[in-house]
């Protein structure tokens, strides 16, 4: 790359210049404080309100108009192949569902609805719509090679002060300038892309503009109905997270947390800005608002890639059945790692697919970081860079990328540098501690500890497991999403019945189309599915993990994007000729379809979900409120203990309950007697069923009072031992 300076097109510059407007003013005069200061003096200064003139003609003349698609040729008459279809397919997942150990009918019926969907598609009843048109931004292959060296200089600095896995202000500093420098570096000033809209079209911009926000605002319905609730009860992963969290706030700056096979660093930080910015400090809710508010940060990605893949309403589909879905809802509310998962991976994928479209260099730079960030995030994306290699390998395949490709290998450049840049705390602490960095996913993979060097040996030969892993995670979208009670409502489809039909008719679609068409956008929607789905299959020494919904978090944008495509196919084929009546029949039963899929998923989330969680989860809660009645009554909870009894609860979830994450509550029965010097009150907590417990205390302490609490959760009391004296 030459140091050239950042020109226009000449090719731009020669076109007529266009008039500019109140809002190109607008932009000229804010783009920074040395234009806006610019524009004050030219107030009075006749010289400068000339060049600021022809600074604005400049700037209007250099854009790019975007020329709409084609769209593909629809019969004119009432396309009752691709309604019978939608139906044959409705019902036949209701059968998948309803009817879980019986497949055969449901089955049958998915063939029949594939047949008419092809039919349909021959007939030209049903298309998927029309792909976004491709642009030539202008590429001159150049970059400010000052500002990039120094970004190298910077970033090596940065790489070395990052030794012994900790952040600090000098490494922090130096890791963000060397973004920050290499970043400008590669940056081009691009034409404005306009897509030249008359009156009419600025109206239903409005609309839809309106309809997005109402779409918008149900979504995070979802994400945020009864976070305090749903779920009820923390596990054992919490208390793991809450003492991750804990250390920071005592100023042990991690850049990777170990404990527990290993965790990045992410969702610790952005736990502590969710505790002080909300005020819910160290707890379990401060967990699950974090992560329900990742999960709503995802939510305009997904409206970007359906417009990327389709159009606006596709993009509102998208919005809209993801926002609603069971999955990324639940996976969203459990307040661990689980949605940084699809946070990260659709603006990567967003930005990588833009890019590759437009010719636009930023798109890949803007890719990179999120790349980069979504390593910070959780273990299962590091499939993601994988999957930007195959976009690439896929791009170079077809002839869109004719042309294209020098300047395909430079984009694919800028995406590893800049995600590696971002990545580079990461990257420090994996070549200092390898074996805590990989713990996790090694684990899983092989069986094989490197931390402890403990080993479980696979179940059976490597392919069998693989090949199996695939084939039952294949099905979670449409039968089963595996056994994960904790995260998932066990041994239902991923999907629900609407969006689990459209899927499969959007696949099909999808592949009808790429045999027509051979885009290369198509192909990398269906290799996607797959791909975002390995961190769940790739669990070979423990396959009944698999299929996971966290681990698998990802394919849930590829599936509901999938059924957006679809769903946008069947209003447009039902609208076709803009007739009244078809009109109503497109939009009604689109409606019709959307509100049978968001009461659904209600009632999977918001009732199934939460009973089925509130039969398996321990009641944490309630022990951490006799704890806190402890401390009120006597001052401290120095004399509270908790005995361990199998598979009971976690010991350190009701301190954290209690206001104190930084203790387990523990006490073994050995270790009764070291109790017996410490002044009283004393309290004990075990479980009804533990009789050995109950005889060794009241042997210590005859004088103890033995009481049950009665819990709300049935099944779940406890006793209570208490020592007054």
């Amino acid at each position: 790359m030459s140091n050239d300076s950042q020109l226009p097109n000449p090719e731009l510059q020669n076109k007529d210049l266009q008039e500019p407007t109140v809002l190109d003013l607008y932009k000229s005069v804010t783009k920074d404080w040395a234009s806006f200061f610019n524009f004050i003096r030219s107030l009075w200064d006749a010289r400068r309100r000339d060049e600021l003139n022809r600074s604005l003609a400049a700037d209007a003349a250099y854009a790019i108009e975007e020329s709409k698609p084609e769209e593909p040729a629809r019969a004119a008459y009432f396309p009752w192949r691709s309604v019978l279809a939608l139906f044959l397919a409705l019902a036949g997942q209701f059968s998948l569902e309803s009817m879980h150990g019986q497949p055969n009918l449901g089955v049958a019926l998915y063939i029949f609805a594939v047949g008419f969907v092809i039919w349909a598609a021959v007939k030209d009843e049903w298309h998927l719509p029309a792909l976004p048109a491709f642009m030539q931004m202008p590429e001159p292959l150049t970059t400010r090679t000052a500002a990039f060296i120094v970004s190298i200089v910077i970033a090596l600095m940065a790489f070395f002060s990052f030794g012994g896995g900790k952040f600090d202000i000098i490494n922090i500093t130096l890791w963000v300038s060397s973004l920050g420098f290499l970043v400008y570096s590669l940056w081009l000033k691009n034409p404005k892309i306009t897509t030249g809209s008359n009156t009419d079209e600025r109206r239903r911009k409005l609309i839809r503009s309106v309809i997005m926000v109402g779409v918008f605002a149900v979504a995070v319905f979802f994400r945020l109905y009864r976070t305090d609730s749903i779920p009820v009860e923390p596990f054992s992963d919490h208390a793991e997270k809450i003492l991750d969290v804990y250390e920071i706030t005592q100023g042990d700056y991690k850049i990777f947390f170990p404990r527990n096979t290993g965790r990045e660093a992410l969702q610790m930080y952005w736990t502590v800005l969710v505790a002080n910015l909300f005020g819910t400090g160290l707890s379990y809710l401060s967990l699950k608002l974090g992560t329900a508010l990742l999960g709503i940060l995802t939510l305009p990605y997904i409206y970007l890639l359906g417009k990327e893949f389709g159009n606006e309403r596709v993009g509102l589909f998208a919005l809209f059945l993801f926002g609603i879905a069971y999955w990324p809802n639940v996976i969203s509310r459990i307040g661990l790692r689980f949605p940084l998962y699809p946070l990260f991976a659709a603006p990567t994928l967003l930005y990588l697919i833009r890019g590759l479209r437009t010719r636009n260099r930023n798109d890949f730079i803007f890719s990179g970081i999120f790349l980069g960030l979504g390593l910070h995030g959780y273990s299962p994306f590091r499939i993601v860079p994988i999957l930007v290699v195959a976009a690439f390998i896929i791009y170079f395949l077809h002839g869109q990328s004719k042309g294209n490709r020098e300047q395909a290998v430079m984009w694919l450049g800028i995406i590893v540098i800049t995600s590696a840049f971002v990545f580079l705390p990461l990257l420090r602490y994996w070549i200092e501690f390898p074996e805590y960095f990989g713990e996790r996913a090694i684990s899983r993979l092989t069986g094989i500890s490197q931390v402890t060097g403990l080993s479980t040996p696979l179940p059976g030969p490597f392919l069998q497991i693989f090949l199996s892993n695939l084939y039952h995670a294949l099905l979670m979208f449409n039968w089963d999403d595996g056994e994960i009670w904790v995260n998932s409502m066990p041994h239902r489809p991923a999907l629900d019945i609407v969006t689990g039909a459209l899927f499969v008719i959007g696949v099909v679609l999808l592949i009808v189309r790429y045999a027509r068409q051979r885009d290369w956008r198509d192909m990398l929607l269906l290799v996607s599915i797959p791909m975002l789905l390995m961190p769940s299959i790739l669990s070979l020494a423990f396959p009944g993990e698999n299929p996971a919904l966290n681990r698998a978090g990802g394919g849930a944008i590829a599936a509901i994007l999938t059924s957006a495509l679809a769903l946008d196919g069947l209003v447009a084929g039902l609208s076709n000729g803009k007739i009244a009546r078809r009109l109503f029949i497109a939009y009604g039963l689109t409606g019709v379809l959307l509100a049978t899929s968001a009461l659904q998923n209600y009632d999977i989330v918001f009732n199934q979900f939460d009973r089925n969680f509130r039969a398996g989860a321990w009641n944490t809660s309630e022990m951490g409120q006799v704890i806190s009645d402890f401390r009120d009554t006597d001052g401290q909870a120095d004399t509270f203990w908790i005995v361990p009894f199998p598979y009971w609860v976690d010991t350190r979830l009701p301190g954290v309950w209690a206001g104190i994450p930084n203790r387990d509550f523990a006490l073994w029965p050995e270790n009764f007697s070291q109790t017996v010097n410490l002044p009283a009150p004393k309290m004990f907590i075990f479980w009804p069923e533990d009789l050995q417990t109950e005889n060794a205390l009241k042997e210590l302490y005859p004088d103890g009072a033995l009481t049950r609490y009665t819990s709300t959760f049935a099944g779940k009391d406890f006793m209570m031992f208490f020592v007054e004296r």
